[in-house]
């Protein structure tokens, strides 16, 4: 009974970790710092099932005069949410024999087959075992505890491809299930706000539903209040999305557990529900948003929006104005981007003097890439800001500050590729771009931690100018020691030199002097509001 029995890992307060039940989860929320989930994945889906229980509870909270009486006190409604849980508590039962929580009691294959948990654990690699640390007995049975966060995740994030074909799904052919897309969270750019209790966190991402912020009706349900489902698909009359309770409870799967309190050992897992994400940024409040012109020209309207997974390959800070609320578009023209509504919800209560400006917001984006036609899971993004709550503020300097600051480092760096690039020309080394590849990851190794340190700084008093001025000094000492060191070990080679044909055909000297030259000159340029010389930082 997940209701009563511990299953969710957390952090209290002194760093210890453990297990509580979704009650207690709410209890104790002011002594937890944290959902800890083996994959950061799986704390964002438990997060969003405890969300849908918190404002079913508050009924929205229906408008901002609500929720600011919960954060005020920094309080739950404890006994609401007591009542609320034991109303529905068989819903909550992972091994019910009509039921069971997430799942579909009678569901099958139309050829009885035996299943691993492997279609279940989505750190285990399929056909390379060697991967995982889970192989052999490892993967025979796992406590229903922990079966219960991977059903949850399952339900989120599962991968695409065909599945089992259910008995009762009209859908199937030939025993199989086709593929209807990744688990419906998989395609966020997931955000949400941590605090510093969970407390805090369940209260910061309780967004409001209230006209032209959050849309809702009263068909919107979390799962474990409609009809239990069966093996096809349900009916729109009852599915939505009408709202954030029925997506953060969304079944993109039919699936069942096999075994008993001593252990589950087998998953079979199905097709569930679709879901299109196009313009539901008014309903889902956890995901950054853009424009699709693929669908704008397809559709022959604007604007379309789908939810942006992040890009994997860089650091959350050198991608900020993707996760910022943009700039106020001019007038009768869409924003090309939208940040997520919680972001927004904390910069609307930073306007209005709900939140003071001193507060220290800390956004943590977390999303999956997929590969291979978005059937296997590739890698797990989560990064996380500390940063003042005036740059969620649209039209705040800070936040202009702040943007422009990672932009500068994005500039420097590139100068740092140019230099990496013209000394291998002047080496006659291959000029495949690997040498630039590896200088970028070094100064962007230095600059990550540099500008978080910088950005948490940022408050209130701050000058903005002074600030950016301060932060193009840090970068310009970092970016030109590396590049110092780069051309100390270019060689004799490179100090000689050599001739070569630039892109426009004409005849140029590379040497290491030339390209110091080169970098400098670049370098300045990047950084104009720079204050410093080429002095040394601290390796």
């Amino acid at each position: 009974m997940l209701i009563d029995k511990p299953w969710i890992p957390v952090l209290d307060g002194a760093g210890r970790r453990r297990e509580v039940s979704l009650r207690g989860l709410f209890e104790q929320a002011g002594e937890i710092r944290m959902i800890a989930c083996e994959l950061p994945t799986q704390t964002f889906a438990i997060l969003r099932l405890a969300l849908a229980v918190l404002h079913r509870i508050t009924g929205g909270p229906n408008g901002e005069a609500s929720w600011q009486a919960l954060w005020r006190d920094r309080r739950l409604p404890l006994t609401d949410l007591t009542d609320y849980l034991d109303e529905f508590r068989d819903r909550f039962d992972l091994l019910h024999p009509r039921h069971p929580f997430y799942q579909v009691a009678d569901l099958r294959a139309d050829k009885e087959n035996t299943y691993g948990l492997e279609r279940l654990i989505a750190d285990v690699p399929n056909g390379m075992p060697f991967l995982t640390t889970r192989a052999g007995p490892g993967m025979e049975s796992i406590s229903p505890a922990e079966a219960a966060r991977w059903l949850v995740h399952c339900q989120a994030y599962d991968p695409a491809g065909i599945k089992t074909g259910a008995v009762g799904d009209p859908r199937v052919k030939k025993g199989k299930g086709y593929s209807i897309g990744v688990g419906a969270v998989g395609n966020l750019g997931g955000v949400y706000l941590e605090g510093t209790t969970l407390r805090e966190t369940l209260l910061l991402n309780l967004v409001p539903i209230a006209p032209n912020w959050q849309r809702s009706d009263e068909r919107d349900l979390p799962v474990w209040e409609r009809e239990p489902q069966n093996a096809a698909e349900e009916a729109d009359a009852t599915r939505g999305p009408y709202g954030l309770l029925s997506l953060y409870t969304w079944q993109s799967r039919r699936i069942r557990l096999f075994g008993d309190t001593g252990g589950i050992k087998g998953a079979m897992i199905a097709i569930g529900d679709r879901l299109d994400w196009q313009d539901r940024h008014l309903l889902e409040p956890m995901s950054v948003w853009g424009r699709s012109a693929p669908r704008e020209r397809e559709q022959k309207r604007t604007p379309i929006y789908l939810p942006r997974p992040y890009d994997h390959t860089r650091a959350l800070w050198r991608g900020l104005q993707t996760l910022l609320p943009p700039p106020l578009p001019s007038a009768g023209k869409p924003p090309q981007r939208l940040s997520a509504t919680v972001l927004q919800w904390l910069a609307r209560l930073t306007r209005d003097g709900v939140i003071g400006q001193d507060f220290q917001a800390r956004p943590h984006a977390v999303s999956i890439t997929y590969g291979t036609q978005q059937a296997v899971i590739d890698e797990v993004f989560s990064d996380t800001l500390t940063m003042n709550v005036l740059l969620l503020v649209e039209d705040s300097p800070l936040r202009t500050t702040a943007v422009d600051a990672s932009a500068d480092a994005e500039a420097a760096v590139r100068a740092l590729r140019g230099l990496a690039t013209n000394l291998v020309r002047a080496a006659g080394g291959p000029d495949d771009g690997g040498d630039a590849d590896r200088a970028a990851e070094r100064a962007y190794a230095v600059l990550d931690q540099v500008f978080r340190e910088w950005l948490a700084r940022l408050g209130p008093e701050s000058d903005p100018a002074a600030e950016r001025a301060a932060w193009q000094d840090q970068v310009r000492q970092v970016v030109a020691r590396i590049g110092r060191r780069m051309v100390e070990a270019a060689g004799p080679a490179a100090w000689v030199g050599r001739t070569k044909e630039d892109r426009n055909g004409r005849e140029v000297h590379y040497s290491s002097f030339q390209a110091e030259t080169w970098f400098r000159r670049d370098l300045a340029k990047a950084l104009s509001m720079t204050t410093s010389t080429d002095q040394e930082v601290p390796a």
